[in-house]
This record gives C-alpha cells, sequence and structure tokens, in this order.
C-alpha cells in the first residue's frame, strides 16, 4: 500500500477534521488574498489618476513682488521684474538627469486680443501636447490643426454666440472655429485656444512662453528631485509640484497596504496555530495506527512523509480555495471602495503566492507534530489499548 493511498483513505475517514482544517486555512488565505487584491486595484486606480491629473510640474516666470503699506493700510504689490521665458531654454529641461522620467513639455503663452468688440483671454499652445496632455478636456469638433483654425471654452463661445465652423476676427486677423471645449467648471471655460507660433505672433511674444507644463506620468517619479532639476537648468523661472492632490490618495493607500500586510500576518500566525493544533490532535488521535505502521515495517520517514503530505495536500486545496474566495470577495468589495472606478486584473505573482505560502505555512505547521509521530514505536501502539 502506497503513502499517498493512505492519506487519501485517513482525509476520506476523517471528514470533520480535514473539513475543519480546510476551512481555517481557507479564510486566513482569503482575507490575505482580498486585503492585497484590494490594496492593488486601489494603489492602480490612484497611479491611473495621477496620469490623468495632468502636469505635475508647473514652470511659471520668476517675478519679484514688492509688498507695500503705510500706517496698517496694505497698498497691494509692485512687480520689480516679470518676463516670459524664452521658448527656446526649454530645451534645458531634457537635460536634467531624469529625463527619461519627462512624458510630455506643454509651453504656452496668454495674452489678452480684441475680440467683437471686446477682449478675450487667448492661449497659445501645442495643439497635440496640451489635448493629449489634458484628457479630462472634452472636445466637440476638432484640434486647431491650421493656422487659422481656434477652438473656443464653452463660455466665451456661449458669450460670443458661435458655434462650429462660424467664424471670428482676433486682433484683426479671421479665425474659423474647428472645435468647442464641454464646460469645465475652470478657466478653460473662457480662452480662445489656438496654435502655439499663431498667437505668439498675435501677442507680440515671437519666441516667447507665458507658462509651461511638464508631465512626469508615473506614480513613483521623483518629483521633487525634478523639480530641483529644472530649477536648476532654468534658473531664471518658478517651478512647483502640482500633485498633492493624488500624492495625499497614494499616500493613504500606502497606510492601508501596511495594515493589510499586518493583518496578513496575524491570519497567517492564527492558521499556523489552528494546522498546529489539529495535526497534533491527529497525531495523539492515531497513535495506535502509527504504531501498527511500524510494527509492520515503516520507517520514521515514512511516518514524517505520512504526516506532510496529508498537511501539505489539505493546504494546497485552502491556498486554491483560498486565493478564489479571496478574489471573489475583492471584486465584491471594489464598487463599495473604488466608486465603480477601481478593477480588478488577475496578478499571477499573488495567486502562486497564495498557493506556496499556504503550502508552506501548513508543512512548517504541521513539522512538530509529524516529528512527534515518527518517533512512536510499535510498543506505543499497546500502551495505546
Amino acid at each position: 500500500m502506497r503513502l499517498e493511498t493512505i492519506t487519501f483513505n485517513n482525509l476520506k475517514r476523517r471528514k470533520g477534521r480535514a473539513i475543519f482544517l480546510l476551512t481555517g486555512l481557507l479564510i486566513g488565505v482569503a482575507t490575505v488574498v482580498a486585503l492585497l487584491s484590494l490594496t492593488n486595484a486601489l494603489a492602480e486606480r490612484a497611479r491611473n489618476e495621477l496620469e490623468s491629473f495632468g502636469a505635475n510640474i508647473l514652470i511659471t516666470p520668476r517675478s519679484d513682488q514688492l509688498a507695500l503699506s503705510y500706517g496698517g493700510i496694505t497698498l497691494g504689490g509692485v512687480s520689480l521684474t516679470a518676463h516670459e521665458i524664452a521658448e527656446d531654454s526649454l530645451a534645458a529641461i531634457g537635460t536634467i538627469p531624469n529625463n527619461r522620467n519627462v512624458a510630455a513639455v506643454a509651453p504656452k503663452v496668454l495674452g489678452a486680443v480684441e475680440v467683437a468688440g471686446g477682449r478675450a483671454l487667448l492661449m497659445g499652445v501645442d495643439p497635440e501636447v496640451e489635448f493629449g496632455l489634458k484628457k479630462w478636456w472634452q472636445l466637440m469638433g476638432s484640434r486647431p490643426e491650421a493656422d487659422d483654425q481656434l477652438v473656443l471654452g464653452s463660455a466665451a463661445a456661449a458669450r460670443l454666440g458661435l458655434a462650429i465652423g462660424d467664424t471670428l476676427d482676433v486682433s484683426g486677423k479671421r479665425f474659423r472655429i474647428s472645435g468647442v471645449l464641454q464646460q469645465t467648471g475652470s478657466q478653460d471655460d473662457q480662452l480662445l485656444i489656438a496654435r502655439l507660433p499663431v498667437a505668439q505672433r498675435l501677442l507680440g511674444k515671437p519666441g516667447q512662453v507665458s507658462l509651461v507644463e511638464v508631465a512626469a506620468l508615473c506614480a513613483n517619479c521623483p518629483i521633487s528631485d525634478m523639480v530641483n532639476q529644472i530649477s536648476r537648468a532654468l534658473p531664471d523661472v518658478e517651478v512647483q509640484a502640482v500633485q498633492q492632490v493624488v500624492k495625499t490618495r497614494m499616500h493613504a493607500i500606502s497606510q492601508f497596504r501596511i495594515f493589510a500586510w499586518g493583518v496578513a500576518g496575524v491570519v497567517i500566525l492564527v492558521g499556523a496555530l489552528l494546522v498546529f493544533v489539529t495535526m497534533m490532535g491527529s497525531v495523539s488521535e492515531r497513535t495506535r495506527e502509527i504504531g501498527i505502521f511500524r510494527a509492520i515495517g515503516y520507517r520514521r520517514s515514512h511516518v514524517l512523509r505520512l504526516v506532510l503530505v496529508e498537511a501539505g495536500l489539505v493546504s494546497a486545496f485552502a491556498g486554491l480555495f483560498g486565493y478564489l474566495a479571496g478574489v471573489g470577495v475583492a471584486v465584491g468589495a471594489l464598487p463599495l471602495l473604488g466608486d465603480g472606478k477601481a478593477v480588478w486584473h488577475f496578478d499571477p505573482l499573488l495567486a502562486a503566492s497564495a498557493l506556496i505560502a499556504a503550502v508552506v505555512v501548513g508543512l512548517l505547521a504541521a513539522l512538530q507534530p509529524a516529528l512527534r509521530a515518527s518517533r512512536l514505536e510499535p510498543s506505543d501502539a499497546l500502551r495505546a489499548l
């Protein structure tokens, strides 16, 4: 009779003990898998939000302000130096040590223009970079691909009474409206958006930009280091990071991940104790049976293998079903925790880790009972009668 046959027969004969052991380990594995799956899904959502948030770094002209007050009355501030940024100088961004983390550089020029007897704010951009960066923009129509095309913000289009296909004179130059931005609830609704070279000519700012947005679209990019590096490469500008909102969420998720690992450690410890107590009880219950095995010629290594195979088999099934149960819990909980935006993705490393961890924990917890069983002698079977 093979040892594996004895193991299977013992599990069939003692179904209650096997189910109890399987259920205990299954709950532990499911808890760990559910927590780690939730943290991974929420972290992935936060990373996606970071990529959709837009610019991580904002570059603006340096301006020294002098605050004036007299007799406790604030008279406002006086700008001592204010200048635009030379467009040619932006090439220095590509020379910083972390230039591989720079996903996009979006220069803009801003200025007031005359339209329909009034004034409006014109913004010149590189359409391909700008519309790729502002992923939350919803455009009706098309981008300004030609020099005579213009995109209007929703409020500007409503104020001027214009729609796609209409024409508009801007500071003496005629433009055709190629698109209208849907309402964003920000200053973008008031903009007139044209190509960068066209706007520079209209505003009398050739080769100059008013501000630059730099996108470092990755969750772990060294933003602080990049800010310092750009500041050294462009000493005459102000460089600021603008990703505090998403970084705060990433910090909260990292704290939740630490909590998940803490709970996982406790659950694994409880599962190991459960296996240990159950297997010790099983060995005590089977003292007569093991003594008979020793009497008919089974070696200590055979008895050791017998107990460990039983524990390993139950642990493997617990790891498999525990992983499936944990994934089910995570998928069910994500709509509640992730506002329907967090999505579960299959992680082969987590699946393999759950199965391997369950087997390893089960074998380590069953090792002491297995060693105790291997030390039993035929005479112990007689004493057990």
